[in-house]
């Protein structure tokens, strides 16, 4: 279809910079605005439900933790005396061990559980463990099926709520995402990110977030397999609120054209794979190449949220020096431990902000 653009109003945006050597980087940020900024006592169900200032907050305290723990050695028991529940109906590489080692690292105790060590949904209803888990733990990780497992969950349950991954949105994904791009480019504020794949949960995130941080949103997806209607709606109205662009085609070429960032994902979630025959023919042509980037912009990038297939993305574009996923991957440990700590404490980042 042809592309649809929408909402292309100038509106004034702060957006996070940082310095361009990590081990000094710095985010330029308004210190009024963000230095009040409180999650304590929050869920993260959708970033949808955050603020511009409360994401930049959390990208601001992900890369303060990531400088005194990694850069400056420093030991950081902000989560001592604390337990994470960690509840997995789906496997995961880099979920379970960003929050596994950052909990630990971090001071506190994280506690792993499948389907078969607890009764969710099973013996034991998701508003009986909401409130069992709220007495004996401090913070629950959910990485579930149903997003309304995860609604159910936070209604009932007096403790924060992360969403580690739902059918509907993987928020946690995405901060890693955005520190990544703000590492490389040094700043968010007018840079354009294109997905080239299917319309699933990581682009949903995307598009409750893009807009927030001054980041214009390029979508090529197949007929049949675009984003939810009244996830673009929201998106429509969050890029006519902070004056970016959001691009929607089914044309990988017309939404890689331009772009500062190529991004893409599997094709084939779990779940799927009884489509998969039909869903690998209908993707033809979206696999992320060199002739892709050939018509982005000169400084283009490459992002993946693993596992990674081939037919995604080929391996000159994969193990290029324009791919970002391994930091990307690394960085999934640093903005879980933000998130955390922004929801557990009251802690202030040392990283001084830099108005701009």
């Amino acid at each position: 279809m042809s592309a649809k653009l929408f909402s292309v109003n100038t509106v004034a945006f702060k957006c996070l910079k940082t310095l361009q050597d990590c081990s000094t980087r710095g985010f330029s940020i308004g210190a009024a605005s963000l230095g009040s900024v409180n999650l304590k006592g929050r869920s993260c169900l959708t970033l949808k439900d955050f603020s511009s200032d409360e994401i930049r907050r959390l990208l601001w305290v992900s890369g303060d933790l990531k400088h005194r723990i990694k850069h400056e050695k420093q030991y950081l028991p902000l989560l001592q005396g604390k337990s994470i529940a960690m509840i997995f109906e789906k496997r995961s590489t880099r979920t379970r061990m960003s929050t596994e080692t950052g909990f630990a690292l971090l001071g506190g105790h994280p506690c792993f559980l499948t389907s078969q060590d607890i009764h969710l949904g099973v013996n034991e209803s998701g508003t009986d463990t909401a409130r069992v888990l709220s007495g004996l733990c401090d913070i629950v990780l959910a990485r579930v099926y149903s997003h309304s497992t995860l609604e159910e969950l936070d209604k009932e349950a007096s403790i924060p709520i992360i969403n580690g991954l739902s059918d509907l949105y993987h928020p946690i994904q995405i901060l890693a995402d955005f520190l990544t791009l703000q590492e490389h480019y040094g700043s968010l504020r007018g840079l354009t990110v294109s997905w080239i794949g299917d319309g699933n949960n990581v682009l949903h995130s995307f598009m409750m977030t893009a807009a927030k941080l001054g980041v214009n949103l390029k979508i090529a997806t197949p007929k049949g397999y675009e984003p939810e209607r009244s996830v673009i709606q929201e998106a429509q109205r969050l890029s006519k609120e902070h004056g970016t662009q959001l691009v929607l085609t089914s044309d990988p070429m017309e939404a890689a054209h331009g772009s500062n960032v190529l991004v893409t994902d599997t094709w084939v979630s779990m779940g799927q794979e009884e489509e998969k025959k039909k869903r690998l023919k209908d993707f033809k042509g979206y696999q992320i190449t060199m002739q892709t980037g050939s018509v982005a912009k000169p400084d283009w990038t490459f992002l993946h949220c693993l596992p990674r297939k081939m037919e995604e993305v080929d391996d000159e574009v994969f193990y290029s020096s324009r791919s970002l996923v391994f930091p990307e991957s690394e960085n999934r440990k640093w903005t879980i431990m933000g998130l955390m700590v922004s929801l557990l404490t009251d802690y202030t980042p040392q990283i001084p902000m830099q108005k701009f």
